[in-house]
C-alpha cells in the first residue's frame, strides 16, 4: 500500500510512524504537514518549519508541505486539502495515515474527505489507552518537548515530557493531550537517525476568536472553547 503519513511533528505522529515503519505492507512516500504560510510554522503546533525539515531529514522520508493561510475557514481548508490529496492520488497513493486516538468526529471527517478522492484512512493508534501509549512512547526512547498548551497549562509549556510531568497533570487533562490540551515537538527516538538539537526561546500567549459560524473553522471544537494558547518558541541549534 502506497501511503502518505500525516505528520504533525509531535509525539502521537512519532509513535504511529514507529509502528507503521515496522509494517512491511506499508510504503510511506511522504510525510505530509500543513504549514501556516503567514508565519512559516506548523499549523496548530507553532513549531518553526526548519525544525520540521530537520525531522524529515533525520527520518529519511520526503516532506510534503501543504501551505495554508492563518486561520483558514472550513471551505478554504477543504478546497486546499482536496487539491493536494487529488494530486497525491495521481502519484499512486492509496492510503493516508493519521495518529488520532479517540476523537470519533475527527476520524469521521477525515474518512469522509479521503473517500471523496478515493483514499482510505489508516489509524495505527486508534482506541488504544492513552496512558499505555504515553508510557510506550517514553519507554522505547522517544523524547518530546511541549510546544504549546491551552491557557490553563502555561506552567508546562517548553518542558520536556516525562513520566513525572504526566503524573502531575490535572485529572481532567488527557495524558496524550488528545483533546487539544497540549501539542509537542519530538526531537529524539527510534525513528530518527540523529537527534534534532533545539533550544527554548520566548513564550507568547495568543488568543483566537471563535468563528461566528461554528461550521466555518478548521480548528477543533475543543480549541474554540479555550481563551487561547501559550506557545514556546523552539529554535534550531
Amino acid at each position: 500500500m502506497k501511503c502518505i503519513f500525516n505528520w504533525s511533528g509531535g509525539k502521537d505522529s512519532a509513535l504511529a510512524l514507529y509502528h507503521c515503519l515496522q509494517n512491511p505492507d506499508l510504503e510511506i512516500k511522504y510525510l505530509v504537514t500543513t504549514v501556516n504560510d503567514a508565519v512559516d510554522r506548523i499549523s496548530m503546533h507553532g513549531v518553526r518549519t526548519e525544525l520540521l525539515v530537520k525531522q524529515a531529514e533525520s527520518i529519511g522520508i520526503p516532506l510534503y508541505q501543504i501551505r495554508l493561510p492563518e486561520m483558514p475557514g472550513m471551505k478554504e481548508y477543504d478546497e486546499v486539502m482536496h487539491h493536494h490529496l487529488s494530486q497525491l492520488k495521481k502519484e499512486g497513493i492509496t492510503h493516508s495515515i493519521f495518529g488520532d486516538i479517540f476523537l470519533q468526529d475527527l476520524k469521521d471527517y477525515r474518512d469522509m474527505r479521503l473517500s471523496e478522492v478515493g483514499l482510505t484512512g489508516i489509524y495505527p493508534l486508534w482506541k488504544r489507552d492513552t496512558h499505555e501509549l504515553i508510557n510506550e512512547f517514553l519507554n522505547i526512547g522517544f523524547s518530546t518537548v511541549i510546544a504549546c498548551t491551552q491557557a490553563r497549562l502555561e506552567h508546562i509549556v517548553g518542558k520536556e515530557l516525562s513520566h513525572e510531568l504526566i503524573e502531575a497533570l490535572p485529572d481532567d487533562v488527557d495524558v496524550c493531550g488528545e483533546n487539544g490540551e497540549f501539542h509537542t515537538f519530538t526531537f529524539k527516538g527510534p525513528i530518527f537517525s540523529k537527534e534534532i538539537n533545539y533550544k527554548t526561546g520566548i513564550k507568547v500567549f495568543k488568543e483566537y476568536q471563535a468563528p461566528k459560524n461554528a461550521d466555518d473553522s478548521c480548528a477543533s471544537t475543543t480549541s474554540q472553547k479555550t481563551s487561547g494558547f501559550w506557545y514556546c518558541d523552539l529554535v534550531l541549534v
